[in-house]
């Protein structure tokens, strides 16, 4: 089940301090579940940009505390710097990172806004995505004349902020207003090219920036630059939406680059940019021999890329998620300058490494085994169970990428690539499941641990116990549900996949039946010690209609391998 995340970015009006930022990214940080990213002062702007991420509502939590902190420590009117700005925290925008759309990160921004308006009394423009009109999606009218202009501005009604008071008063000419959105994630990202030359270069990114370049007369590069009635240039837009790009000469590696801002990854992704940006490249006889990435990334990014050019290849893109991306990075030479590790650019896999916590399913074979062997009750069935399902899926997969490379079924590629996507996505969704079981019983001996000594104590106890309980019940369904939808896939592969991989399938269904039934037994013991009765019972009713079917699609799945094999 992918986790929802995601990152954000403000900035605060002081870059000079240390000891203030400080009091700043301490609030962020003691916020459970948010990992703070980078912290980016900068003397002569005085300002500093923040990034950290987590999932939406911590990310709220930590963003209010931090403009509280803000407003608390930062005094505009004594506020000088080379950056524009109109607040002590100047802009706080929400960036979708995975499992949430750029529209749930706008809502997100304006629940954020409106709670820093009516609690901390601080004005708040909303922008971008989260705007209320068109006009304030840019950031530049919502900082119109910055802050010296603000007591101006309130007051006159469509300059108002969107949140929090409209009067110039001590409070909010010392918090200044604060600009809080959503926009996508912005990826910079720099293109290697086989030449020494800026000007070829700029041409390439004049080519395909959205801006692109200005028209001249008679089409020469050298002609007069044309204007329109307002004197302004007139511009042949680029071939890529919602990037922006130069080019430039850099020394520490002796090559010219195309240096870009990807603004929008949904409309133009990076590997679109990396293709578009080789071809333009090769029409002025020059070649792109790699790319550079710039900060941190979504993990999307280098799986969307990685299943292009797996299907520009005609191969299968159901394949582990770390091949996927070993393609991508491949395919667009990330590694070109300098090793590319994954592990360090992915935002993703490093909030995973930060995450001490001991996992089942990164242990091997032969120490989960044994882990499972010990006198300690987790891992237990429901963890074994959601394991066997996920090797149920991993098997139907197998058989999908087979049959995808199998001689002469070059025109059924698609097909069975999209089995072994299925198949992949089921698998990690089950061995999330191999934990979450765990981690299910544990809040049961948590909750049992709990102090009783007062009828107050032993009432919050009781609940926390049946709230446990409930969850250990509902854990082992969904590693049911799970489960069951392999059947569909190995199914399949039993009877249009390889056949010399028949008997695989068939292994698969026989997991997958375990798995279930495994899985129901949990469902039972735990719903047994539910009060509310009535739940329980609508809780095994369904498990019990899985657990039937899941019985006769393994016997149907046998048969149809036991009469292929003959």
């Amino acid at each position: 089940m992918q986790k929802k995340l995601i990152e954000c970015v403000p900035n605060f009006s002081e870059g000079r301090d240390l000891t203030v930022i400080k009091q700043i990214t301490d609030v962020i940080e003691k916020v459970e579940g948010i990992k703070l990213l980078d912290v980016d002062p900068g003397e002569a702007t005085n300002r500093t940009v923040v990034t950290f991420v987590g999932e939406p509502e911590q990310v709220m939590e930590a963003a209010f505390q931090a403009v509280r902190k803000a407003a608390e420590l930062i005094d505009m009117r004594n506020h000088h710097g080379a950056h524009p700005r109109m607040g002590a925290t100047d802009v706080c925008p929400l960036v979708p990172v995975a499992g949430v759309t750029l529209e749930e990160c706008a809502e997100y921004a304006r629940q954020l806004g409106k709670r820093i308006g009516d609690e901390l009394g601080v004005p708040v423009y909303a922008y971008e995505a989260a705007a209320f009109t068109p006009a304030r999606r840019n950031l530049a009218v919502c900082r119109k004349g910055e802050y010296e202009a603000l007591s101006q501005r309130f007051g006159v009604a469509e300059e108002n902020p969107d949140f929090g008071p409209t009067v110039w008063d001590e409070n909010t000419a010392r918090t200044g207003a604060t600009a809080v959105g959503a926009r996508d994630f912005l990826i910079a990202v720099n293109y290697n090219l086989n030449s020494t030359s800026t000007r070829r270069a700029n041409a390439i990114a004049f080519d395909v920036r959205e801006k692109g370049r200005p028209m001249r007369e008679g089409g020469s590069p050298v002609g007069k630059v044309m204007k329109d009635e307002n004197g302004k240039d007139i511009m042949i837009p680029g071939t890529l939406k919602g990037t922006k790009a130069i080019g430039w000469f850099i020394e520490e590696y002796g090559i010219a680059q195309v240096s870009m801002n990807v603004t929008n990854i949904n409309e133009t992704p990076v590997h679109v940019a990396f293709d578009e940006v080789n071809q333009k490249a090769f029409a002025r006889g020059i070649r792109v021999t790699g790319s550079e990435i710039v900060g941190l990334i979504p993990k999307r990014v280098l799986i969307d890329a990685g299943k292009h050019y797996l299907a520009k290849q005609n191969r299968s893109v159901g394949i582990p998620e770390g091949d996927i991306i070993n393609i991508a990075v491949k395919s667009m030479g990330l590694d070109d300058l300098k090793p590319f590790n994954p592990r360090e650019k992915v935002i993703e896999y490093i909030l995973e490494d930060m995450d001490k916590s001991a996992k089942l399913i990164d242990l091997t074979c032969k120490g989960f085994a044994e882990e499972t062997s010990r006198e300690s009750p987790a891992p237990g069935g429901g963890s074994i169970s959601a394991y066997m399902g996920a090797l149920a899926a991993a098997l139907g997969a197998m058989v999908a990428n087979l049959s995808s490379h199998k001689q002469g079924w070059d025109g059924r590629c698609p097909e069975f690539s999209a089995w072994a996507e299925k198949g992949q996505n089921l698998m990690y969704e089950l061995l999330h499941l191999v934990d979450e079981d765990t981690a299910a019983f544990n809040k049961i001996m948590d909750s049992f641990s709990l102090p009783k000594k007062t009828d107050e104590e032993k009432k919050a106890r009781t609940a926390a116990i049946q709230a446990a309980t409930l969850y250990a019940t509902e854990v082992p369904l969904r590693t049911m549900k799970a489960a069951f939808k392999t059947f569909e896939l190995v199914d399949a592969m039993a009877v249009e996949g390889n056949p010399n991989s028949v008997s695989d399938a068939g292994v698969g269904a026989l997991a997958a039946r375990s798995a279930v039934l495994g899985a129901f037994l949990n469902v039972k013991i735990n719903a047994a010690g539910l009060k509310d009765r009535e739940l329980a019972e609508k809780l095994i009713q369904e498990a019990t209609i899985i657990a039937e079917k899941a019985v006769a699609l393994e016997q149907e799945i046998i048969a149809k391998v036991n009469e292929k094999i003959g």
